[in-house]
Parts: structure tokens; C-alpha cells; sequence
């Protein structure tokens, strides 16, 4: 497709956005989509401050971001209000709303155990446990039938983005973890991809059917890594390797699921090979700059709280030291839901017509 008309397409759905596609949107993973529960845990994974959110209407939210996540903006295509954090919601708001929820949680993977040395988080388990609770406890309410309520979810769309810290956050932390020691790179991989299976699995027990599952970024390109390995240019190849092990096993793993799950559709999110395009190619996407936005400490990877950001926000890739600018994430979302290549073998606009 080409970019002109891409160009148009969002200012079009956005603009008819008053009619929803699907029912609801429900999120699940890491820091990437996290819309603000780790606001409410014990952790330093925490974002509730500027320059965080500078472009976000409510300011700093505990998004990741300088402002829409791709969640957001998913759900912006999708016609739907924004998943909020499920940890912010009352008990009247969550037997409320019917149009999707947010459980992820930033710092958190695949195993419980990952991001676990920087605080509490919401580890995938624990985060398809909420949902239990959402779909046994709260949902019930808005619905006369258990037959009405599982049209719902059918039609609803599970966005799934996690793997990233089971790397940065346990894997490549030897000295705070023990799963380098475990198992070698090609077991590690082959353990997430069947714990990631039996998430995958609840979730569609528990009423799913239709899913966008990401694959893990290329960690060795973002400026956090860069900086930790004083490389100047280029990526770490070795560590974008290590995580392409997984990469490679994800969409056999969610073709077993897709044939196994009756009425299932598994569609692949690309982020590795987008984000890694965007990183060798920067000018293609109207991009100028491959570092981080915001003034980072090191320590935690994070932007230094009231520190003024880069002025030119559109033009980075990188809003902090391993998050996606608001810009990225628009491109990915826009590329996503219309094109052919980010998301296969369904973008999300065919996947909400999938009966």
C-alpha cells in the first residue's frame, strides 16, 4: 500500500471512530502497552511523571510513552475507548465497563520470576488470572446469558505482548537471576515458548478467540543496550540473535494453537522485523534519530523525572531507553491494522471481520 494512502486511512477511521469494529479490546504484557498498573505496585518500573506522557492529553499516566501506546491506538482504529489499567479501576467501574480492560504490566514476561529483582509486577499468569476474575466475576453482570457473553468475547480482540523482559529482565541478568545457568539459549527459548502456550490457552478457555501475539523486539538495538555495551552505531547482534530464537519457534507455536483451538484466529504481530527496519532505515520511515528522546538514567533505563525531552519527538524512534515514541508506535499500529506485512497472515481490520 502505498504511504500516501496510508497517510489517509487513519484520519478516516479515526474520524468514523464513533461505531465500534469489535465489542472490546483486552491487553496483556509488558512496559510496551502497559496503561498504568504499575502505578499501582511496589516497584521502581514505574512512569507516573514527566516527561512521561508530555503528549498525552491526562499527562503522565504511567504509560511508557511520551504518549499513546499502540494499545491506544489500536483502539482508536477499533473505535473503542482506551483499555484502562485494571489495578486503577473500582469495583463499580469494573463491573461497568464492557469495552475492554488493560492488565499489563511493565517489567513483567512470560515467567513469574522475570523483573521480579526491580519490584512487584504483574507476571502473564497472574495477569490472566485477573481476567478470570473479569470474565467469572464482572462480566456476567452486563449480560443475560452465558451465550451473550461468550458472543462477546468471541468477537473481541486479545492483544499479547510479552518475552521482551524474560530477556532484559532475567535471562541477560545472570547476577539477579538463575536462568542463564538453567538452560542454554536454544532451551530458554523452547521453556517461554510453552509456558507462553498455556497462557495462550487459558486465555482462550477462558473465552478468547481472536488474538494479536507480538514477538519479542530487537533488544540489541535499542539505547539503553547501546549505551551498556558503548557501541555507537549499529546493533548487538549476538543479543538480537539470542531473542530470534524465540522469534523463530512463535509462529509454529501459534499455528499448533490455531489448529488445535476450534474457531481460533492467531495473528502474528512483526514488531522484531518492524522495529529492526525502522533501526537500519530510519530516513525510509521519516525518522532522523535512533536515540532516546528523553535525558535517560542509566540505572533504570527510564527518562529523569522533570527533565525536558527532545523537541523533535515525531523524528525519534525511541521515546526512553528501550520504549517506542509515540511516532513508532502510530506506524506500527497504522502499518498493523491496514497493511500486509507487519501483521500476518491477517492484518487486525481482517481479523475483525473473521466469523
Amino acid at each position: 500500500m502505498p504511504l500516501l494512502a496510508f497517510f489517509f486511512l487513519p484520519h478516516f477511521f479515526f474520524a468514523k471512530s464513533s461505531s465500534h469494529l469489535v465489542p472490546a479490546l483486552y491487553v496483556f504484557g509488558d512496559s510496551i502497552v502497559d496503561s498504568g498498573n504499575n502505578d499501582f505496585l511496589n516497584t521502581s518500573s514505574k512512569v507516573n511523571y514527566k516527561p512521561y506522557g508530555i503528549d498525552f492529553p491526562a499527562g503522565p499516566t504511567g504509560r511508557f510513552s511520551n504518549g499513546n501506546t499502540f494499545a491506544e491506538f489500536l483502539a482508536q482504529y477499533l473505535g473503542l475507548p482506551f483499555a484502562p489499567p485494571y489495578l486503577g479501576l473500582s469495583e463499580d467501574q469494573k463491573s461497568e465497563i464492557i469495552t475492554g480492560m488493560n492488565y499489563a504490566s511493565g517489567s513483567s514476561g512470560i515467567l513469574r520470576k522475570t523483573g521480579s529483582a526491580i519490584g512487584m509486577n504483574l507476571a502473564l499468569q497472574i495477569q490472566i488470572e485477573l481476567f478470570q476474575e473479569t470474565v467469572k466475576h464482572y462480566l456476567p453482570k452486563n449480560f443475560k446469558t452465558n451465550d451473550e457473553l461468550s458472543n462477546y468475547l468471541s468477537k473481541s480482540i486479545f492483544v499479547v505482548v510479552t518475552g521482551n523482559n524474560d530477556y532484559l529482565n532475567n535471562y541477560l541478568q545472570p547476577a539477579r537471576y538463575n536462568s542463564s545457568s538453567l538452560y542454554g539459549p536454544v532451551e530458554f527459548s523452547s521453556f517461554l515458548l510453552k509456558e507462553f502456550k498455556q497462557g495462550l490457552q487459558d486465555i482462550y478457555n477462558l473465552g478468547a478467540r481472536k488474538f494479536l501475539v507480538f514477538n519479542i523486539g530487537p533488544i540489541g538495538c535499542t539505547p539503553a543496550l547501546l549505551y551498556s555495551l558503548n557501541l555507537t552505531s549499529g546493533c548487538a547482534e549476538n543479543l538480537n540473535q539470542l531473542v530470534s530464537l524465540y522469534n523463530e519457534g512463535l509462529p509454529n507455536m501459534l499455528q499448533e494453537l490455531s489448529d488445535s483451538l476450534n474457531g481460533s484466529s492467531f495473528v502474528l504481530g512483526k514488531f522484531y522485523e518492524v522495529s529492526y527496519d525502522l533501526n537500519q532505515n530510519p530516513y525510509k520511515n521519516g525518522f532522523t534519530n535512533r536515540s532516546s528522546c528523553c535525558v535517560v538514567n542509566h540505572a533504570t533505563t527510564q527518562c529523569l523525572q522533570d527533565v525536558s525531552p527532545c523537541m523533535d519527538r515525531a523524528t525519534h524512534i525511541y521515546w526512553d531507553g528501550f520504549h517506542p515514541s509515540q511516532q513508532a508506535s502510530f506506524m506500527f499500529a497504522t502499518g498493523c491494522f491496514f497493511g500486509t506485512t507487519q501483521c500476518t497472515p491477517l492484518n487486525i481490520l481482517e481479523l475483525t471481520q473473521r466469523h
